[in-house]
């Protein structure tokens, strides 16, 4: 039994300097994809100034600090996004095998949560989700309900197509009503691929959520004259934000609203 505990305790603390380095390459991610650019090569270098950068100031969280956020080379600002990115990797990394232990399902729900993080970013980015990556997650979820039985492969299947139908069918009578579009592919992409992680049940309880706080952010801003009635704003986040709290706490939400009618 201590040694268990000790292997356990072991992959805990591994998990914060693992989940750092995986959010380190997804900045490079979130930055090259949208500009059709290799993840490979060419190696890092700064946006700015193009020099490169040597692995000692490419250590995610601590190189910041020790540049206290500038180039070296140039002295020019580093972006908030890339310790943001990186520590919000790390903690959803610990989250995940904290509440799931470390098991086969949980690594199919950290490439989950990867991809969900880089998805967020581009999109308030640049207001688009690369099908690059959602696309080739969509079948990923469902082999991993079949190899975890968690969820069924049948949720996984009947969440991948409800999520997808959903989002469509709302973009359509969105588009009728308010004339203009509100979601586009992208969305229909990625939460169909957040019913293939997590069945159908937790889809719709995601979906509930980014409604719900898409619609009280948008609100909020166009009463503060931030937005117009006519301004679009990334649903993508919401939808992410949403298949997290699913994630973690879809199944009392669910427990919860049950209740109400029994």
């Amino acid at each position: 039994m201590p040694g268990d505990l000790s292997l356990e305790g072991l992959a805990i603390l591994l998990t914060i300097p693992l989940g750092l380095a995986v959010g380190s390459f997804l900045n490079v991610c979130i930055w090259r994809i949208p500009r059709d650019e290799g993840l490979a090569f060419p190696g890092s270098h700064c946006p700015q100034c193009n020099g490169p950068i040597g692995w000692y100031d490419n250590i995610p969280l601590v190189s910041f600090v020790l540049l206290a956020g500038r180039c070296r080379r140039c002295k020019a600002s580093i972006h908030w996004r890339y310790p943001l990115v990186e520590g919000l990797t790390a903690g959803l990394y610990l989250m995940t095998v904290l509440h799931f232990g470390f098991n086969i399902r949980t690594v199919f729900l950290l490439l989950f949560l990867s991809v969900l993080v880089v998805i967020t970013f581009i999109d308030l980015d640049h207001g688009i989700i690369p099908h690059i990556l959602s696309l080739p997650a969509i079948p990923i979820g469902l082999v991993a309900s079949i190899l975890t039985y968690d969820p069924t492969p049948l949720e996984a299947v009947t969440g991948a197509f409800v999520g997808a139908g959903l989002v469509y069918l709302v973009a359509v009578y969105a588009e009728v009503a308010f004339k203009q579009e509100s979601m586009g592919g992208g969305d229909v992409n990625l939460l169909s691929m957040i019913g293939a992680f997590l069945g159908w049940r937790l889809m719709l309880v995601s979906f509930g959520f980014a409604v719900v706080f898409g619609a009280c952010l948008s609100l909020g801003l166009i009463a503060a004259g931030v937005l117009s009635r006519k301004d679009r704003i990334p649903f993508g986040p919401f939808l992410a934000l949403g298949a997290v709290i699913a994630l973690f706490g879809g199944d009392r939400v669910i427990d919860w609203y049950v209740s109400l009618f029994r």
